[in-house]
């Protein structure tokens, strides 16, 4: 994978990590998620406008990726309602890079080389361990967090396929982007009312910001999947738990034990190996 293209998704990481543990410290996270939407609505409509549109053999891919982002976002919210940080990032980041490399395979007719496969099970694998307490993986949201993961896949490989058919990864971000950003509200509003969205609350300029910057980390993404692997790509963006270890421990209360320590020794390596 070309240097640029790795120092670049392991950016997006970063802000990936930073977004969600602004979620997670949130105390209504259905609604920080849809301020958040609403904020990728408007920074979407507004730059799309002066872009040239996608071509129209992606269109059905944002629609479709739009989509499930909302299944992602109501999972991501339930499976923070129930659990911390450190475990549910970790199950539902950490199984989504092997299920991206089967769904760009069946899909995107994707093959990846050998050590390529094993950086990526490395990643996988040491993510997903850092969500075990000791010898157990008791995680009460873990159906919500398997899910969240499916739905990263799902999204994720659409989205790939749908930028390759764009002509134009930005616009198609942009645009799948700003239909994601009115979806959700509109799922907010059936499911509580629009009163309580659009009241101004401590957190609305946190969730606003943290909004423009999951923006700008899944647009690198989108952009990285246009030009290398999928499953790769996945595997590096979702080093993130990496950094969500980190800020969990450092403004979350949350441990950093040795098990979490050598299991980030193991995704390092991964690291290496996919870059």
């Amino acid at each position: 994978m070309p240097i640029h293209i790795t120092l670049l998704v392991l950016f997006a990481a970063l802000l990936h990590a930073g977004w969600n543990a602004l979620l997670r410290g949130g105390a209504d996270r259905l609604w920080s998620m849809t301020m958040m939407c609403v904020a990728v609505a408007v920074a979407s409509a507004v730059s799309a406008a002066f872009m040239a549109p996608p071509a129209a053999a992606s269109w059905g891919y944002a629609v479709l990726s739009a989509l499930l982002h909302v299944g992602y976002n109501l999972f991501l919210v339930r499976s923070y309602r129930l659990g911390d940080l450190g475990q549910v990032y970790p199950i539902s980041r950490g199984s989504s890079p092997v299920l991206i490399t089967l769904g760009a395979a069946a899909f995107a007719g994707e093959s990846i080389l050998p050590g390529a496969l094993l950086g990526i099970a490395l990643v996988s694998g040491g993510i997903i361990s850092l969500a075990f307490r000791g010898r157990q993986l008791s995680v009460p949201s873990l159906p919500y967090a398997l899910g969240t993961g499916c739905f990263i896949a799902a999204y994720s490989v659409t989205d790939g396929i749908g930028a390759r058919l764009s002509g134009a990864p930005l616009a198609y971000t942009l645009w799948m982007c700003a239909l994601w950003g009115v979806l959700m509200p509109l799922v907010y509003i059936g499911l509580r009312d629009a009163r309580s969205l659009f009241r101004r609350r401590p957190g609305t300029l946190t969730a606003l910001a943290g909004g423009l910057v999951s923006l700008l980390a899944y647009g690198i993404v989108i952009y990285a999947m246009s030009e290398a692997p999928m499953g790769a790509v996945s595997a590096l963006r979702e080093t993130s738990v990496l950094f969500a270890a980190l800020i969990g421990y450092l403004f979350l209360g949350e441990a950093l034990t040795v098990r979490r320590i050598l299991a980030c020794v193991v995704i390092a390596c991964g690291i290496l190996i996919i870059g």
